[in-house]
C-alpha cells in the first residue's frame, strides 16, 4: 500500500515500490514515452515528484550508462502501471530495486491519467507521500500543507558539484557535426546548477575541453582556467533564489563573453538583463515540446523540464526573441544583438527526446572557436 496526498485534500492510493519512506515534494507530470532513468537522475527534478503519463513505466530497467546524474533527484516516481520484468539487453538493475537503493518511494497502480487532469485543472501542487504502512491519509495532507515549497529557494547549491573538475566523456552516439577542428580544442567553463550530463558530452564531442564548476564560483576564479566561452546549466527551482548566479551572469553579459544559457541558465541570463520571470500553471516536462524557430520559420520538437519562465516584453531591445513555444506561446530562445550570448529554454541533448535542437550546441562551439582564431590572427 502506499498513498499520495496533496495540499488539496485530494488522497491518492496504490502500490508501492522503491524505498520504504515518505517524502514531500511539488508534484508535476512528465509526457515522454521513454527515457524514465534519465528523468529520474535529471538534477532539475530535485524536490519534485514527477507523475509519468506512460502507461508502463520499468520494462526496460535501469543501466549505468544512461545516468543524466550520479543519483536519482526526484522525491517520488509516480506510474500507472510497473512493468514486473525488465527485458532489455542494455539492463543491469531492475527499477525498483534502483530506487530502494536511491531511497526514493514510488507508487504505482493508481490512475495517472486523472492525476495528470488534475495537475493541468490546478496546477502543480505540494504533494506528500508515503510508502509506510502506518501511513495515514490525513497526516499527509497536513505534512503536504505544511512544507515550504520550492519559491526562493536555492536548489543549485544542493545538486551541484563539490570542485572544479574536466568532463572526458564523449556521446555514446554521435550524430551532426562532430570531432575538433585543428589541433587546439577551445576550453568551455560549465556553471553547473545540476548540470545533465549530456550537455558535457555533446560539448566534449564537439571539440571542445570541458572544465565544470560549482555553481557559487567566483567568475574571477572562472576565469583564470582560461576559457574559450561560457556555459550556464540547467537546474532545479526557482532562478530568482540564486542571486549570486544572476550576479555572475550578469559581469559576463557587461563585457560580452562569449555565452551559452540553457534552462535555467537561459532564465538567469533573463534575470541579468532585467527582466522578469513567472511561474507556470503546470511547467513543460516531457520530450514532445514544438518549438518555433520565429527567424527561420521552422519547427524543433523539443526536450523540456522547467517550471518558470521569462516575460519577453521585459527583456531590454538588444535582446531579441528566437523562438516560441508552440503549445502556449511562452519564449523558448533569445540572442543579444551585439553580444555573443544566447539561450535557450528546451534542453538541446535531449536525453531522453529527439535530436532536431543539437545544432543549438554546434552553433555555439563554432562561435567559441570564431573568437578563438580572431584572437589568434586566423581567419
Amino acid at each position: 500500500m502506499a498513498i499520495l496526498a496533496l495540499e488539496d485534500g485530494t488522497i491518492w492510493t496504490g502500490h508501492a515500490f522503491g524505498a520504504v519512506t515518505e517524502t514531500v515534494g511539488e508534484v508535476v507530470f512528465n509526457t515522454a514515452l521513454s527515457g524514465y532513468q534519465e528523468v529520474l537522475t535529471d538534477p532539475s527534478y530535485h524536490g519534485q515528484m514527477v507523475v509519468m503519463t506512460a502507461t508502463q513505466v520499468g520494462n526496460t530497467g535501469v543501466n549505468f550508462e544512461d545516468e543524466e546524474s550520479r543519483r536519482p533527484y526526484v522525491a517520488g516516481f509516480i506510474v500507472r502501471e510497473l512493468s514486473p520484468v525488465a527485458s532489455n539487453w542494455r539492463s543491469q538493475e531492475a527499477l525498483d530495486a534502483y530506487l530502494k537503493r536511491g531511497n526514493v518511494p514510488g507508487i504505482t497502480g493508481l490512475n495517472t491519467r486523472a492525476l495528470t487532469l488534475h495537475l493541468r485543472t490546478h496546477g502543480a501542487l505540494r504533494g506528500a507521500l508515503s510508502t509506510l504502512p502506518e501511513a495515514q491519509p490525513r497526516d499527509l495532507v497536513d505534512r503536504a500543507r505544511a512544507w515550504s515549497g520550492l519559491a526562493g529557494r536555492d536548489l543549485a547549491v544542493e545538486v551541484t558539484c563539490t570542485d572544479t573538475h574536466q568532463w572526458r566523456e564523449p556521446s555514446r552516439i554521435e550524430w551532426g557535426l562532430a570531432g575538433a577542428n585543428g589541433v587546439y580544442r577551445p576550453r568551455v567553463v560549465v556553471y553547473d546548477y545540476g548540470v545533465k550530463q549530456n550537455i558535457l558530452r555533446r560539448l566534449h564531442s564537439l571539440g571542445c575541453d570541458v572544465l565544470v564548476v560549482p555553481a557559487k564560483t567566483p567568475l574571477s576564479v572562472a576565469d583564470s582556467l582560461g576559457p574559450d566561452g561560457y556555459l550556464l546549466s540547467n537546474g532545479p527551482g526557482d532562478p530568482e533564489g540564486l542571486p549570486y548566479a544572476a550576479q555572475t551572469v550578469a559581469a559576463l553579459i557587461e563585457r560580452g563573453s562569449c555565452t551559452l544559457g540553457i534552462c535555467l541558465g537561459h532564465q538567469l541570463i533573463g534575470l541579468a538583463l532585467g527582466g522578469r520571470i513567472y511561474k507556470l500553471k503546470f511547467g513543460h516536462h516531457g520530450a514532445n515540446q514544438p518549438v518555433k524557430d520565429v527567424e527561420a520559420g521552422r519547427v524543433r520538437i523539443t526536450s523540456q523540464n522547467h517550471n518558470y519562465a521569462v516575460v519577453p516584453e521585459s527583456l531590454p531591445s538588444f535582446a531579441i526573441p528566437t523562438e516560441i513555444n508552440l503549445n502556449d506561446g511562452t519564449l523558448e530562445g533569445f540572442r543579444l544583438l551585439d553580444r555573443p550570448i544566447w539561450s535557450v529554454q528546451y534542453h538541446p541533448e535531449a536525453s531522453p527526446g529527439p535530436h532536431d535542437a543539437d545544432e543549438v550546441f554546434q552553433e555555439f562551439v563554432t562561435s567559441v572557436k570564431e573568437r578563438v582564431w580572431l584572437r589568434s590572427g586566423q581567419s
